[in-house]
């Protein structure tokens, strides 16, 4: 071999050598730390909001496997069945733990008598003491409810009244039961308008003695009122005025929608 060819020759074989020392190092030395056993699992985020008990269980489930062998996306999943978690998201720790950061839901409603709906419109189940509005309605209306909530709990709060109930019926029809028991079938269209409108004359109603647990916002221009033993009907604005200088109210013709 020529003087020349082997000042060539030597240093990139003596570099090959060296990849290879680091490649086999590398591997190695990960071959090393993937077979240690997770020890420790950290949690940050919405820590406050989870039962104590439930992340214990979790760490516990991964505390001892080989780290290697551990998926960040089953942690993440498995995370994600945990009561109140919403998401997570899952990174190792070098050299033998995990850090799952957590996000909880915030419970807006009950949910059909069987489960939870947050504010984002996701059912889940957990477990909950606190006193929270019911949803009832067909599956897969978790997500509308939860936004027709807000403006249906605004447009209602001048009657100091929280929303016990929130019905909504296959056919699209509302109806909301207040925590003072009085029941409004609202119907389909028109939500917010029929609901500003009862709002405005229950003052005069009530200046008038009138009790009623129920009334039906499903006309034009106004809303019948049923007592406990008939139905008054009544319209709202211009005929509660009337009914306050004593003439009759009168029912609307429109058909109910």
């Amino acid at each position: 071999m020529s003087p020349m060819l082997r000042t060539r020759v030597l240093p990139a074989l003596a570099a090959a050598g060296v990849v290879a020392a680091l490649t086999a190092g590398g591997w190695y030395g990960w071959r090393e730390v993937s077979a240690q056993p997770i020890a420790h699992v950290t949690f940050a985020g919405d820590v406050a909001r989870i039962a104590p008990a439930d992340l214990e269980a979790f760490a516990r489930g991964w505390q001892g496997q080989p780290a290697g062998d551990v998926s960040l996306a089953a942690v993440r999943e498995a995370a994600r069945r945990i009561p109140w978690v919403r998401d997570a998201a899952v990174r190792r720790r070098f050299p033998d733990g995990l850090e799952v950061t957590l996000e909880a839901h915030d419970a807006l409603a009950r949910w059909n008598g069987a489960a939870l709906v947050s504010t984002h419109g996701e059912v889940f189940t957990a477990p909950y003491a606190g006193t929270l509005p019911r949803f009832v309605g067909p599956d897969g209306a978790a997500d509308l409810m939860a936004r027709e909530y807000a403006s249906i709990a605004k447009a209602l709060a001048p009657l100091a009244s929280p929303v016990a109930e929130l019905r909504l019926s296959p056919r699209g029809a509302w109806q909301v039961a207040l925590a003072s028991g009085l029941v409004l079938d609202v119907g389909r269209t028109d939500i917010e308008p029929r609901l500003a409108r009862f709002v405005a004359a229950w003052p005069g109603l009530a200046a008038r003695g009138v009790e009623t647990k129920h009334a039906d916002l499903r006309y034009a221009n106004g809303f019948a009122l049923r007592r406990v033993s008939d139905t008054v009907p009544a319209s709202a604005p211009a005929d509660a005025a009337k009914a306050r200088d004593g003439a009759a109210p009168h029912k609307s013709k429109t058909k109910k929608r």
